[in-house]
């Protein structure tokens, strides 16, 4: 099994921890928390390497992880989550977990996940708008992730899954060459 199946049953299951009835840590707390500790990992490569080596006996992994996660204020599943991976040795793989556990969770909760792409920075009635309009495209709730790429010249690019709706200018342009080309030769 590759590490993407095996990161993804770990997702699952906290998935299964945190939108189980009476869960008492939120599936967005979860993911903010776990998300949190694993910055802390990017910014610290020799924190990186302890909780990665396996010179390091596991009780001193996880008393790292523990005052690291107090010092967070991470809830105690959160924290289990840590001690979890700590003990099968799948700490180096957080960061692709909580990416699918992202997903599994905008799955269980009715979200589409859009990559939106613009020109420049949406405000927030554009964003409210667009959102409205893939919800609709969609037919689910939106999870929308925008970033700016300067080489449009303008509108947007969303992606849905593997269905890309392309509003730019640029895209406009082809869809008018590709009307004019398909015209001339009629």
């Amino acid at each position: 099994m590759t590490f993407s199946g095996v990161a993804a049953r770990y997702a699952d299951a906290l998935a299964d921890v945190v939108t189980a009835r009476g869960s008492a840590l939120k599936p967005q707390e979860a993911l903010g928390e776990l998300r949190a500790f694993e910055a802390v990992l990017r910014t610290s490569a020799d924190l990186k390497n302890a909780l990665v080596s396996p010179a390091v006996p596991a009780s001193r992994k996880k008393a790292v992880a523990a005052r690291i996660g107090e010092a967070l204020g991470m809830s105690r599943i959160a924290r289990n989550f840590l001690f979890v991976l700590i003990d099968h040795r799948r700490i180096a793989g957080l960061a692709e977990i909580l990416q699918i556990f992202e997903q599994k969770l905008d799955e269980r909760l009715g979200y589409a996940s859009a990559q939106v792409v613009s020109a420049r920075e949406l405000t927030e009635a554009q964003r409210g708008a667009l959102s409205a309009e893939l919800e609709k495209l969609a037919g689910k709730r939106i999870r929308m992730r925008v970033s700016v790429d300067e080489k449009l010249i303008g509108g947007v690019v969303a992606r849905i899954g593997s269905t890309v709706y392309d509003g730019s200018v640029r895209g406009r342009l082809r869809s008018l060459e590709r009307r004019l080309t398909a015209e001339s030769y009629s």
